[in-house]
């Protein structure tokens, strides 16, 4: 983890494009390039993306994903979650698989991914992230094995003008406390669709909550437990980068971490012992 500055790596996907307007067919060009010779048509493992209204926010993230280092066949799927904007029309540019769902939500989402996937591993991106190299071979080594079902990641947040890497990297070292803490008992609680994995066969068999709710990803690895346990891969040099859009909805940093603390507080014994069986899909 970086605490002071972002990876130098995540520099050459800070497009300075604003409008799909702005990006030259060069870029496109530049990536197709790429994933024509790493895509396959017979994947092992297919990246699936849920996007809505990604347009701009598309190219970070397919054009990292690009310059992986694999040997393993991957295919790239986005699923166009009923945007409004012009996201299909950046997708339709890029040498990857797309399709459209016009149920609203991660959920169906997620779901449409996981029918329309050709792989028989299943890693889970965000349309709006950018992924370091070895992050593919990393998530599928723990996954292949029998006992396990599911696999997550760490994240990071892209430092801003406002907002200066050593706060964020503070912030981090406490999330990445509270994740240990749950993991014991409700690891469920830890696995977010930006980094992500599973067998593409057993989530089939439980599939994902078709309604807007937040916390499909969680939902689904709690019934995928029952096939297998969950495995945090905790590799720092895959750790996913993202923007700080979600933390600047709660307003200034110290009101934010102000608040998250407070909620995790709160929470703190319910991590402690596991959550009965229940009907993820109603509850």
């Amino acid at each position: 983890m970086s605490f002071f500055k972002n990876p130098s790596w995540i520099n050459r996907y800070v497009y300075p494009y604003k409008s799909v307007d702005d990006i030259p067919a060069s870029v496109y060009a530049e990536i197709n390039e790429k994933l024509i010779k790493k895509t396959s048509e017979s994947p092992e493992v297919s990246i699936v993306i849920a996007a809505w209204n990604e347009e701009v926010n598309m190219l970070p993230t397919i054009g990292s994903l690009a310059d992986t280092h694999t040997t393993i066949p991957f295919e790239i799927l986005v699923v166009n979650n009923n945007s409004t904007d012009r996201t299909q029309e950046v997708l339709d540019k890029l040498h990857i698989r797309s399709c459209l769902q016009t149920i609203q939500g991660c959920g169906p989402a997620r779901q449409m991914g996981l029918e329309q996937a050709r792989g028989k591993y299943i890693l889970s991106a965000d349309a709006d992230c950018m992924y370091p190299p070895n992050w593919i071979d990393k998530m599928i080594a723990p996954l292949r094995a029998n006992d396990v079902a599911c696999v997550y990641g760490r994240y990071s947040f892209i430092a801003t003008e406002v907002t200066p890497r050593w706060k964020l990297a503070l912030y981090e070292k406490m999330k990445d406390l509270m994740a240990e803490i749950r993991h014991f008992k409700r690891p469920y609680l830890n696995t977010l669709g930006m980094t992500m994995g599973y067998k593409t066969a057993q989530a089939l068999k439980v599939g994902y909550v078709m309604r807007h709710v937040r916390g499909e990803d969680g939902r689904l690895t709690f019934d995928l437990m029952q096939f297998g346990k969950v495995v945090q891969v905790k590799d720092g040099d895959i750790r996913v980068w993202t923007g700080t859009r979600t933390l600047d909805k709660d307003g200034s940093f110290f009101t934010m971490l102000t608040s998250r603390i407070i909620k995790e507080l709160k929470r703190l014994l319910s991590y402690l012992k596991p959550l009965a069986p229940h009907d993820t899909k109603t509850s």
